[in-house]
């Protein structure tokens, strides 16, 4: 298996780029595209446990738009041939000071593109 192959990684890296705008924007629509549409899609939050994309599409309608200004920093993508990635980053807010945000999402290409099939989003600190 080769890992990071340097055009899958920029594909992924890209997406993940417009997956992380699109989070700081509350543009719900592109989240919800960039997840894969299966019941078989998990998103562990910060406060909830979601169970297929149409859960994980709820919560991101209901969700507040205030505070979700943030820095990334350490974001480390790996790709595993040409069709899995990973990616993980650590996040900042001033919504909640003192605190380090973890995310890691699970990548993979779909016909429509590279889609999250699994998430998790925690803080610590």
């Amino acid at each position: 298996m080769e890992i990071n192959l340097p055009d899958v990684k920029a594909e992924v890296e890209a997406a993940f780029a417009i997956y992380e705008a699109a989070l700081v924007s509350n543009d719900i629509d592109t989240l919800q595209r960039l997840f894969w549409p299966s019941d078989l899609t998990v998103r562990y939050g910060i406060a909830e446990n979601l169970y297929g994309y149409d859960e994980i599409g709820v919560f991101r309608a209901a969700r507040s738009p205030a505070g979700l200004a943030r820095t990334i920093s350490r974001t480390v993508i790996t790709t595993f041939g040409r069709d899995f990635a990973t990616a993980s980053t650590l996040f900042h807010r001033d919504s909640a000071p003192g605190k380090t945000g973890r995310q890691m999402q699970t990548w993979v290409r779909t016909p429509d593109g590279w889609r999250v099939v699994a998430a998790h989003v925690s803080l610590i600190g």
